[in-house]
């Protein structure tokens, strides 16, 4: 019998902000398809999920894609990503994939998804000096060369093994501060653009184990220091906004968001207030506002929409690198259906 082993990823309950674990089953004769993956179980005692006198969670598999890096050392292997479930089959409270109405998968998402790359030696981005910091922001957005993109190696082989395991990454950059970078993934679905956020930033964690290299996901790891935060913008449409055809919808859908701030940053990210202060491309974390081109907006609205006739995508900026996908697309996607056009 042949042996393949199945790395199940979920989702843990810690507040404010979740943390992925997984771990592995070892299958025989596996078909590689997600409707033969069995649900499984864990001790959510030890994940704050489940009190030790009834531990037991459900892991209910959703996603399913090869594992190029651990299929290298001769056994198939392969990434399932899981929601968690309660014993009794329902939704546990941390599960915010469970959350995202979008039967049709009407909503389409691409997640921009920002993060640092964190020397552990010196608690400090790849890149700064052990002591002080380095020359200010500007050449190191898009950059290239020794002197200004630090991490390379690293960035390069997490693409390649994204693009090995079939998830749909549109591109990666150098972002604006020393040591950060950003990778960009799009789905049409709600649920399967946040399985794959997920399973890249797994991948992404497994690579910096590899290179002793620590993944910073937080939104300001800098502090009030005058370097950019981290983002997650999340660039959404439906059938509305890629057919609307003029302005007014346009106006419509972006209006609806402004009686709804709250709302939307309580599952926006952790610490956000850090990030949104009203600099470095950011609107002010209480304030909202909307408009062509305008990065310091709270929604963008994309030049290339206009141009092709008031037909495409908007861009919510406020969504913060340690945000959960899943969250964030069920708080935009409840917005936008409670719009009558």
């Amino acid at each position: 019998m042949a042996k393949a082993k199945l790395e199940y990823i979920w989702l843990d309950g810690y507040k404010p902000t979740q943390s992925l674990r997984s771990k592995t089953k070892i299958e025989n004769d596996f078909s590689g398809k997600l409707e033969d993956c069995d649900m499984w179980s864990f001790d959510g005692s030890s994940t704050e999920q489940a009190p030790g006198g009834s531990s037991d969670c459900l892991l209910k598999p959703v996603f399913i894609c090869p594992d190029p890096e651990r299929s290298k050392l001769g056994t198939p292997a392969y990434l399932v990503m899981c929601e968690v479930l309660n014993s009794d089959g329902t939704a546990h409270e941390s599960n915010g994939r469970a959350t995202i109405e979008d039967g049709d998968n009407d909503f389409w998402f691409g997640f921009e998804q920002e993060y640092f790359l964190w020397n552990l030696e010196t608690n400090k981005p790849l890149g700064f000096p052990a002591n002080g910091y380095p020359a200010p922001q500007g050449p190191y957005y898009c950059s290239v060369g020794a002197q200004n993109a630090f991490g390379r190696d690293i960035i390069e082989e997490h693409l390649e093994y994204c693009l090995q395991a079939g998830l749909n990454v549109e591109g990666i950059n150098a972002e604006v501060a020393t040591g950060q970078w950003e990778f960009q993934i799009f789905a049409k679905g709600a649920q399967e653009a946040g399985d794959q956020i997920w399973v890249a930033r797994y991948l992404l964690e497994r690579m910096g184990e590899k290179y002793g290299i620590g993944i910073n996901w937080h939104c300001k790891p800098l502090g009030a220091t005058d370097w950019n935060g981290s983002g997650m913008h999340a660039n959404f449409s439906n059938t509305i906004l890629r057919t609307a055809g003029n302005k007014e919808t346009f106006d419509k859908i972006c209006q609806a968001f402004a009686p709804v701030v709250a709302e939307h940053i309580a599952v926006y990210g952790a610490d956000n207030h850090l990030r949104l202060t009203g600099k470095h491309e950011t609107q002010s974390i209480d304030q909202f506002s909307y408009g062509v081109s305008d990065r310091g907006a709270s929604i963008r609205i994309p030049i290339v929409a206009v141009k092709r006739g008031w037909k495409g995508y908007l861009e919510d900026r406020r969504p913060n690198s340690a945000a959960d996908p899943y969250k964030v697309a069920a708080r935009i996607i409840k917005t936008v259906k409670g719009v009558k056009i």
